[in-house]
């Protein structure tokens, strides 16, 4: 995060839009959800509050900004230091090429490019994101090629999956118009490759982008009609339909509504079973669609709802052994990071420490450039008066003063 707190940043771009805390407010409640106080506001902008992804993106919907605005993303002094930079750029160039190929004389076989898809997953689920960046820019301008001169499904397919990787890894970065950008080459590649459930996947990964914007209600609306597309006939719709009623789980919960979001979480765990009935893949779609995954989201959808408590008891299922092992480390370091907001907001620093350090040792990349593990690690630092050395290092590495 950079020098100015986040809450340090919602108060000057208030200022700028010639809004009291109140009249923030206030616009906070046209936007669906909880709505916040104006004590709420206060006390955020003052760093005696944490500032949740539901209350972040509220305000920044509220003031006519990005997310990332309001987080500081992209972090470009860390990402400097990773050496991501110079990656961004040449996913940029990659995802220019539309109707003329990339000048590559000779692009790998497909059916090597599939195979470098495979080791892509792998990096994405345990959320290396130096490495995945190395591999991106080249596999998709091969597949590019193969797209364009040679065309076929399994082409295509190919192109699409590397493009949703890119969404992938850009959103984590916080670079949301590259992110908008590989999603729209996804859903045309989607097209191209003649199968509609690929499509429904983009549908499910573009509501994140409404979920930045506050935009809970529509894009819950747009889940249940992708739903309404997923042929139940075909193998993968137990993980597809799995994956989309999880997304709705928090997609209610941050709107407010804690009944539909525990109805969704029923609807996947219908999923999840009848998955295991009729013996369907887990992960083609790259949904990590899991019992553990689901245990993590009912968790999420605690601190959702700011039933902090209950968060914690729900926590005990997922750090069983048996589930555990059945979460990839990006998930597991994601629910760390659910967990230490929690605790923050019990007024638990030292668990809330001991939970980002999890996270941590899980998977760095993703705890180094996650705003939340960011904004915890940045409330830890100001409220307490003496800092534990590896909390230090810690805000050291984020670059938080």
């Amino acid at each position: 995060m950079d020098p100015e707190s986040i809450g340090r940043k919602i108060a000057r771009q208030r200022k700028k839009a010639d809004l009291t805390q109140q009249e923030l407010a206030d616009r906070t409640r046209l936007h669906g959800g909880y709505g916040y106080s104006r004590s709420h506001i206060a006390q955020v902008e003052r760093g005696h509050k944490l500032a949740t992804p539901a209350f972040v993106s509220s305000v920044a919907a509220a003031l006519g900004l990005q997310v990332a605005d309001l987080y500081g993303q992209p972090y470009h002094d860390t990402l400097t230091s990773d050496g991501i930079t110079t990656v961004v750029g040449a996913l940029r160039d990659a995802l220019a090429y539309v109707d003329v190929p990339p000048s590559i004389t000779s692009p790998r076989p497909l059916s090597l490019l599939e195979e470098e898809l495979r080791i892509v997953h792998g990096l994405l689920q345990q959320a290396r994101h130096t490495r995945l960046g190395v591999l991106l820019p080249a596999l998709i301008e091969e597949a590019t090629v193969h797209a364009l001169e040679a065309g076929g499904e399994r082409a295509w397919r190919v192109l699409h999956h590397a493009q949703v990787a890119a969404v992938r890894l850009t959103r984590k970065l916080g670079f949301e118009d590259l992110s908008e950008l590989s999603a729209e080459r996804a859903r045309a590649s989607a097209a191209a490759a003649q199968d509609p459930h690929l499509g429904v996947m983009v549908s499910w990964r573009r509501t994140l982008v409404m979920m930045a914007r506050a935009q809970w209600r529509p894009a819950l609306a747009a889940l249940e009609y992708a739903a309404r597309l997923v042929d139940l006939d075909r193998s993968d719709s137990s993980e597809i339909l799995g994956a989309i009623y999880l997304r709705c789980a928090v997609l209610a919960a941050r709107s407010g509504d804690e009944a539909a979001a525990d109805g969704y979480l029923a609807q996947a765990e219908e999923m999840d079973a009848r998955a295991e009935r009729l013996q369907h893949p887990r992960d083609r779609h790259a949904t990590t669609f899991t019992s553990g995954n689901i245990a993590v989201h009912r968790a999420a959808v605690a601190v959702e709802v700011r039933n902090y408590d209950a968060a914690l008891q729900r926590d005990a299922r997922v750090t069983d052994q048996q589930v555990a092992t059945t979460l990839i480390p990006e998930r597991h370091a994601h629910h760390h990071i659910d967990m230490a907001r929690a605790l923050a907001e019990l007024g638990k620093p030292r668990e809330a420490l001991e939970r980002l350090e999890k996270a941590q040792r899980i998977a760095p990349q993703l705890t180094l450039y996650h705003p939340q593990a960011r904004l915890v690690t940045q409330h830890l630092v100001d409220t307490q008066r003496a800092l534990p050395s590896s909390l230090r290092r810690m805000a050291d590495r984020m670059r938080i003063t």
